[in-house]
C-alpha cells in the first residue's frame, strides 16, 4: 500500500496509526529523510512519534552518501519478501514520487552521460544563469518542468543533458515502461483544502524553528555544497547566514518555496490514474 501526498498534508500520523492496526511495517519514500544529520528540516518522524512501528530509510545515510532513485528501487524489493513473511501488507509512504514509481513500476535505465553535452549544458549554466536551464527544459520537457524542483540545477542539469542526448523528454524515460512486480499495489494520495495545507505548511515551519531547525542547519553549513543539502529549507537558511537574507526573510522564503514544492508534488500524483485521492481522517 502507497500513502502519498504533499508535504505536511499529514502523512506520517495516519501512516502510523494504520499501520499500528494492522501490525505491520513503514518504508519511506521521502528523499530528504534518508539522511541522518537532517532530521529536523525534513521533519522525519522521532522514535516518539513511530510509536514502536518499524520504519525504513529513514536516517539510513549520511549527507555525505552517494544515493540515487535505481538503489532505492533496488533496496526496496530486496527488503519487501522479509518484510511480506510477517505481514502481507507493507505501507510505504513520503512525497517523493520519482521514488515511489521506482518501487511500483521500475525505472528505466538513464544513460552514461555524454561528456561534450555535459560541457555545454554547465556553460550555458554558467554563461546565462539557472533561467536558461528551466527555459530549455519548459520547452524539452513540459512534464520534468512541471513537476519538479525548477531551484535544484545539479537535477536541472542531468534532466537536459538526457533530452540533448537522446532526443526525447526525461521524464518519458522515468516512467516509459512498467515493470510488473510480484505483490499487489494500492495507491492513496492524501489531499486537504490548498488554504488549510498550506496554513499546515507554514506552521510546520515555524515549529522547525521553534525545535532547533536553525542550529542544526548551522551545523551543516560546512557541507553546503553536497547535493543533498540542495533542498528547500537548507538553501534558504545557507542563505541567511551567508548575509543574503535577513532571517525573516529567509522563513518567508521557506514557506513560499515549499509552498510551490506542495504544488508540485500534487500535480505528480494527479497524473497518476491508480492514486486514489481522500483526506487523511478517511484512513
Amino acid at each position: 500500500m502507497v500513502i502519498a501526498g504533499a508535504t505536511a498534508v499529514g502523512k506520517t500520523a495516519a501512516t502510523i496509526g494504520l499501520a499500528k492496526k494492522i501490525g505491520t511495517s513503514v518504508i519511506s519514500a521521502d528523499s530528504r529523510q534518508f539522511y541522518r544529520e537532517m532530521k529536523i528540516g525534513t521533519a522525519a518522524p522521532s522514535v516518539e512519534e513511530m510509536d514502536g512501528v518499524p520504519h525504513y530509510f529513514i536516517g539510513n545515510l549520511s549527507i555525505s552518501d552517494y544515493y540515487n532513485v535505481y538503489k532505492f528501487e533496488q533496496d526496496v524489493l530486496a527488503l519487501l519478501p522479509t518484510l511480506f513473511e510477517k505481514n502481507n501488507v507493507v505501507i510505504m509512504t513520503g512525497g517523493s514520487g520519482l521514488y515511489i514509481d521506482a518501487a511500483c513500476h521500475g525505472i528505466d535505465d538513464i544513460p552514461d552521460p555524454d561528456m561534450n553535452i555535459r560541457e555545454s549544458v554547465m556553460a550555458l549554466l554558467r554563461d546565462e544563469g539557472i533561467e536558461a536551464l528551466r527555459s530549455r527544459l519548459q520547452v524539452l520537457d513540459p512534464e520534468f518542468y512541471q513537476t519538479n524542483d525548477m531551484s535544484n540545477h545539479k537535477r536541472m542539469v542531468r534532466a537536459l543533458e538526457v533530452c540533448l542526448q537522446t532526443g526525447k523528454p526525461y521524464s518519458e524515460r522515468l516512467h516509459k515502461q512498467r515493470q510488473t512486480r510480484p505483490f499487489d499495489i494500492v495507491k492513496i494520495c492524501l489531499t486537504r483544502p490548498r488554504e488549510e495545507l498550506f496554513a499546515r505548511i507554514n506552521a510546520r515551519t515555524d515549529s522547525m524553528l521553534a525545535n532547533g531547525w536553525l542550529e542544526e542547519a548551522k551545523s551543516l553549513y560546512p557541507y553546503r555544497h553536497l547535493n543533498s543539502l540542495n533542498t528547500v529549507g537548507y538553501k534558504e537558511l545557507f542563505d541567511y547566514f551567508d548575509k543574503k537574507l535577513t532571517l525573516p526573510e529567509a522563513i518567508e522564503k521557506i514557506k513560499t518555496n515549499t509552498r510551490r514544492y506542495a504544488k508540485r508534488q500534487m500535480t505528480w500524483f494527479k497524473r497518476d490514474s491508480e492514486m486514489q485521492m481522500m483526506p487523511p481522517e478517511s484512513l
